[in-house]
């Protein structure tokens, strides 16, 4: 299986062949711009893209629209989900290349729901910055329709409110949001300012160097060290974490790079929207879990 994040060199080496593929199977870049003040990743995309990407619609195609209570981002339905890998030109075989403009914080939400399927797919690592070529302004390319199998979604690896009540005690949970966000100092969207009880604050800019590039893998690893070994400091092979942000996309960042260490996270998919909407749930504030 691919790597979890690619630099923009080895995609470089990719995209020279006639028909890009890796490893002998077909090869699809996804620009996958979304802000969350409201601006057009479609337009974003337009007005630069990487040549032969193509964009996909967070909004239509990586989340659902629920209750309150399931967050701003539940997941789509896995028929939903099918639909729009394969009208993108994503199948089966495919392995896909994610992009946004923002180092992967969104970028990473796709890439994390195709690897627990079982596809491969990495993020572009620095993202659109890291691009060493021109951009494309067209419309990009026309994508082949291809069949995308339906498959539901991992409980393992997809947690809900209910889930994260009842691991919470044992699991270690962590926070991808801005530490002012985690201290409840300001809420710009959700109704509560404030943290999961006993969370973590890990915001997802410290997997990140100066360069906007994810930081060596070693120094990767030494970030998450304390959340695998128990109270004495030892690697604790039962140590389970939980992943979640603001709305169940940014949080992808921190378990892709904990991925790439060798450990597989769990990602609370309601996250901070869900927690916070749902009456009765304690709510922790300032700088302490």
């Amino acid at each position: 299986m691919i790597a979890p994040i690619i630099s923009a060199a080895r995609l470089v080496e990719l995209l020279r062949a006639e028909v890009p593929a890796f490893e002998g199977r077909p090869l699809v870049v996804v620009d996958s711009r979304w802000y969350l003040d409201g601006r057009s990743g479609e337009a974003a995309y337009h007005h630069g893209h990487l040549p032969g990407s193509i964009w996909i619609d967070l909004d239509r195609w990586l989340a659902g629209h629920g209750e309150p209570s399931e967050g701003r981002h539940p997941l789509p339905t896995p028929e939903t989900f099918a639909e729009g890998m394969g009208r993108h030109g994503i199948g089966e075989d495919t392995v896909v290349v994610a992009y946004d403009d923002q180092a992967g914080l969104v970028a990473g939400r796709l890439v994390w729901m195709l690897r627990r399927l079982g596809h491969d797919a990495a993020v572009l690592d620095g993202g659109l910055g890291a691009w060493p070529g021109p951009l494309d302004d067209d419309d990009g390319p026309t994508a082949e329709p291809r069949s995308f199998p339906v498959q539901a979604w991992p409980p393992e690896y997809f947690l809900t409110t209910g889930d994260v009540q009842a691991r919470r005690p044992s699991a270690r949970v962590i926070d991808a949001r801005a530490a002012e966000r985690y201290r409840g100092e300001t809420e710009p969207i959700d109704p509560q300012a404030g943290h999961v009880p006993g969370a973590l604050s890990m915001p997802l800019t410290g997997n990140l160097g100066p360069d906007g590039r994810f930081l060596p893998l070693e120094q990767l690893a030494a970030r998450f060290a304390p959340l695998l070994a128990d109270d004495a400091g030892n690697p604790d092979p039962d140590a389970e974490i939980i992943a979640y942000c603001g709305s169940g996309v940014s949080a992808c960042h921190n378990l892709l790079a904990l991925e790439a260490t060798g450990t597989l996270g769990r990602l609370y998919v309601g996250s901070w929207s869900a927690w916070s909407c749902t009456p009765g749930l304690p709510v922790a504030t300032g700088g302490q879990p």
